[in-house]
């Protein structure tokens, strides 16, 4: 148990030497946006996630045999959105990667952007969407969720992928001792998995009790925060920023 609350502590307070400086708790709020962001996708714009995109490519099977609620038009655009905005997140990564630093920041004022135009458009509709506006918002909030998730995956934080959690779980569960692993760095996981639930709940509590564009609004500032934070804090450039490539 101690080592559990010691992993926690060390993903939300990362200790000075820290072989990835302050990036685990930047990943652990990035892991929350996509909670904010899903919940709103889901809810408001028919039954479609802009992150989750194996849950997305499930929900276009459902579609393609006439399930009622969910539309094909809607995954595809989802998942190609996504894609565009990997792809992007891939050339800030071959640009920028070298310097944890810079490469997260530019990452994460870019997905800010697409955040930022998804608000304002959100907050000039009402709710149910038009046709026009739902596509526009999967759109800008997909390229979003996708940059967000090259970006992680280039930095490579251990067990902070900020949106998939299927290989979380599987790791928490392979690598206890009860499944015969050396550890299962529950501690960690379990940061994640917490707060992309968080994400979820507070995202679909803001869409249910109060106006569309609260999730989103909370998602921006969220990775506002992050691009400021990550530029404040590898200004010294400080042993965390460098990578080994």
């Amino acid at each position: 148990m101690s080592a559990f609350f010691t992993e926690v502590r060390q993903t939300i307070v990362p200790e000075r030497d820290a072989k990835f400086g302050p990036l685990p708790p930047l990943m652990v709020a990035m892991t929350l946006v996509t909670g904010l962001v899903d919940a709103f996708s889901y809810l408001v714009l028919g039954h479609v996630f802009v992150a989750n995109m194996t849950g997305n490519v499930v929900l276009l099977g459902f579609a393609l045999v006439g399930a009622p609620g969910f539309s094909i038009t809607a995954s595809v655009v989802a998942v190609g959105s996504f894609g565009l905005g990997a792809v992007a997140g891939g050339r800030i990564a071959s640009r920028f990667g070298r310097d944890r630093g810079r490469h997260l920041t530019i990452a994460a004022a870019t997905q800010g952007a697409f955040l930022a135009a998804a608000v304002i458009v959100a907050a000039l509709s009402q709710s149910p969407v038009s046709a026009g506006v739902r596509y526009g918002l999967i759109v800008a909030l997909a390229i979003a969720m996708g940059i967000q998730n090259a970006t992680a995956r280039n930095l490579a934080v251990p067990d902070l992928t900020t949106t998939v959690l299927t290989l979380t779980i599987t790791g928490m569960s392979a690598d206890s001792a009860i499944g015969g692993g050396k550890g299962s760095k529950s501690g960690r996981r379990s940061i994640a998995i917490a707060a992309m639930l968080a994400g979820a709940v507070i995202g679909a509590a803001l869409v249910v009790h109060h106006h569309i564009v609260y999730p989103l609004a909370l998602a921006l500032v969220l990775i506002a925060g992050v691009a400021t934070t990550t530029a404040l804090l590898a200004r010294s450039n400080p042993s965390w920023v460098q990578t080994e490539r």
